[in-house]
């Protein structure tokens, strides 16, 4: 029986897993790793109990373990990491959530309070889909993309591998987000974005590359 979290990361980002975590009543425990151990030993309600380094002597059975790092290039560098060495991974959904039961989460992801995913949707391994945030219908979320607070994509949008899309964006049905592209906050997309490209504005125009 798994009654154990080990979240990486004691960060403000962790403070939010951790409560998913414990308002999902799946688990008797969590505790933080992170690179400030010694130094910080407590993350708001939690123990800090050792460097994130050390993650290999807290594998268990009853152990699963989280990424809540908010970077999506490390998220997904860590994560690859914990994977090949065989750690068994928590995905998280808050109780306030929506999630529809014929959408699709993937391993490692964080569905934070209020945040709907909606039928036919697919959500990619460690991804962050934030607070109030919604994903509507038939929409496909590459790994490690990270849509923020309050953000609301309609139906059939696609967002690629490690994008990230602002507080309080607003994607328009059918359009595409290319690969680790940054959506800025406030922004309203209309069109495609073309992969490694930051936009920002209502409606959204490309600013700069993301290389």
């Amino acid at each position: 029986m798994i009654n154990k979290l080990i979240i990486i990361g004691a960060s403000g980002h962790g403070k939010v897993a951790a409560d998913c975590a414990e308002a999902s009543r799946r688990f008797s425990e969590i505790r933080f790793l992170d690179q400030a151990y010694p130094e910080q030993k407590t993350n708001a309600h939690w123990d800090v109990v050792a460097h994130a380094d050390e993650a290999m002597k807290y594998v268990a059975s009853d152990t699963l373990f989280f990424v809540a790092i908010g970077n999506n290039a490390i998220r997904a560098k860590v994560t690859d990491e914990l994977l090949a060495q065989h750690c068994s991974f928590a995905t998280l959904v808050h109780p306030s959530a929506h999630v529809s039961r014929h959408s699709e989460i993937g391993l490692g992801s964080l569905i934070c309070a209020n945040a709907t995913v909606n039928i036919a949707s697919k959500i990619g391994q460690g991804c962050i889909i934030n607070t109030a945030a919604s994903v509507d219908h038939d929409c496909v979320l590459g790994d490690f993309v990270h849509v923020a607070p309050g953000s609301r994509l309609a139906g059939n949008v696609t967002v690629e591998e490690q994008s990230f899309i602002g507080i309080g964006s607003a994607i328009i049905q059918g359009c595409t987000i290319g690969r680790r592209s940054i959506v800025g906050a406030g922004s309203t997309v209309l069109s495609n974005i073309s992969e490694h490209t930051i936009v920002a504005g209502s409606p959204a125009k490309k600013i700069n590359n993301n290389n």
